[in-house]
Formats: structure tokens, C-alpha cells, sequence
């Protein structure tokens, strides 16, 4: 038994380092002085923090794409998430014909790389709506291919809730929205959570739509500018090139630390019982 548990802890361990090591030595690097990032050294002789102060100031449009980036993010994740709780909650409460087509339509869809597939009838949709190199533009198609996971996702809450409750609500005089916005939300938090933290995921690191529906740098989103960025020296020296990697990333690292209880607590009350 305590080999086993040895083993299991070992595992996740040797899992976790590849992911921490990393994002370590991007952070060191990030505040490495240029001639320690250039001299190979691991441990730096001189700690420099400026790099972060040049990449918001002197780099013209990265403010501009870091918010850009905020603003198609919070869009998707509050839309997304709106659309699900109202879906989820049709699909499990309204006995509507057709609802086990749908639910089978949006299981299936999770089976092929829709976002592939779909690239050039999004493309043609964005431009017949004049969408494309518009950063607001980028919301709908990022809302339309969350969309399927994250009502599965709340209908699979949504049937945890005992049907007595939802019989008592009514007899109490609660109509559908009261049932709803009363009794069923504050009783979802937790799978809210999860459906939030998805699409947040998602939407903040998503690169072939935003690379492929917008052109000028000024309307692109950070992954984008991230990925066409060529570190050596100059404006983007590699300090400076990890410096971005790191605000990049401490949004959804924060996002995450603050809302983990609820995430785990969602997850084991259904929300991967699709």
C-alpha cells in the first residue's frame, strides 16, 4: 500500500514539475537583466523588474491587445454562460419534442474538431457580416463553439437538483423564471463556476480564429501577437518576450486560484456527468 501511494505521488509530481519548471523559468527570465539573459546562466546576478514597465509603455499596442483580449474573454464567458443556464435548464425542466435530438446534436459535436472543419464557413459568415478584422467580431464565433460544451455541462447540474424541490417552488407560486432565478441558481453556483472557468480557458487562449479573422495588430488579441513575436534583441529582446508570456498568463492563473473550491466542488456535483 505505501509503495502504491508512493508511486501515485510520484506520478503527479513528475506531472506537476512539467508544468511549473516552465513557467519558473519564464518568470526568472522575466526578470533577468540583459546581459544575465544572454550569458546562460540559470540564476541571474542582477534582478531586473523593468522589463515588465517597457513592455506596457514602450511596446505601442500591447495595452491595446491585452485589452482586447479582457474584453472578448468577460464577453464570451458572461454570454456563453447565460446561454447555458438557459438551455441547460430548458433541456432538463421543459420536456420539449425534439430535446433528445438536441441533446444528442451538441454530444455529437464534441466528437469533431469543429473549430477546423468550420474555419472557412466562419470566415464566410464574419465577412457577409462584416466581422472580419474587428476585435468584437471574434465574441460569436468563441460563444457558438463553447456553446455546446457548456450546456452539457449545466443540463448534467441542472439534474443533480431533486424534482420535489422544483414541485415545491411551484406549488409556493414560483413560475419558470422564479423557479429559476430563486431556487435553481443559488443551488448551480458551483457548476456556474465550472462553465465559467471553461470558457474563460478557452476564450483567452484561442489563436487560429483570432489569427485568421483579424488582420491589423491593433484589434488582435494577445495570443496572437504573442505567437508572432521573434525574441533576440531590440523591442523584444527575450526578457521582454517573457515578461509578456507572463502577463499573458497570471490572469487565468488568478482566475483559477480564486475560484478553485468552486470548480472542484462543481465537478464533483455532476458537471462531468455529460
Amino acid at each position: 500500500m505505501k509503495t502504491g501511494i508512493f508511486l501515485r505521488h510520484l506520478t503527479i509530481n513528475f506531472f506537476l514539475a512539467i508544468i511549473v519548471l516552465p513557467l519558473l523559468w519564464v518568470l526568472l527570465l522575466s526578470i533577468k537583466s540583459m546581459p544575465d539573459a544572454y550569458s546562460g546562466t540559470l540564476w541571474p546576478d542582477k534582478f531586473d523588474f523593468s522589463h515588465y514597465w517597457y513592455v506596457v509603455t514602450k511596446i505601442e499596442t500591447l495595452p491595446r491587445n491585452m485589452l482586447n483580449s479582457i474584453v472578448v474573454t468577460l464577453s464570451t464567458v458572461v454570454i456563453t454562460t447565460v446561454c447555458a443556464i438557459l438551455a441547460g435548464y430548458a433541456l432538463v425542466y421543459a420536456r420539449m419534442p425534439g430535446r433528445i435530438a438536441v441533446i444528442s446534436v451538441l454530444t455529437a459535436s464534441l466528437f469533431f474538431p469543429t473549430k477546423l472543419i468550420s474555419l472557412i464557413a466562419i470566415y464566410e459568415i464574419q465577412r457577409w457580416l462584416g466581422l472580419i478584422n474587428s476585435t468584437l467580431g471574434l465574441i460569436p464565433p468563441y460563444v457558438t463553439l463553447n456553446l455546446a460544451i457548456s450546456v452539457l455541462i449545466m443540463r448534467a447540474i441542472f439534474e443533480q437538483i431533486p424534482v420535489e424541490l422544483i414541485e415545491a417552488s411551484r406549488l409556493d407560486g414560483c413560475g419558470p423564471w422564479g423557479t429559476l432565478i430563486r431556487v435553481l441558481l443559488p443551488l448551480t453556483v458551483n457548476g456556474i463556476v465550472v462553465v465559467a472557468i471553461v470558457n474563460f480557458v478557452t476564450a483567452w487562449g484561442e489563436f487560429l480564429l483570432a489569427a485568421t479573422l483579424t488582420n491589423d495588430q491593433a484589434v488582435r488579441t494577445m495570443p496572437v501577437i504573442l505567437a508572432s513575436v521573434f525574441g533576440g534583441m531590440g523591442q523584444w529582446a527575450w526578457p521582454r518576450v517573457a515578461a509578456v508570456y507572463i502577463l499573458l498568463v497570471l490572469p487565468g492563473i488568478t482566475f483559477f486560484a480564486l475560484l478553485q473550491r468552486l470548480y472542484f466542488k462543481g465537478l464533483t456535483e455532476g458537471a462531468l456527468k455529460l
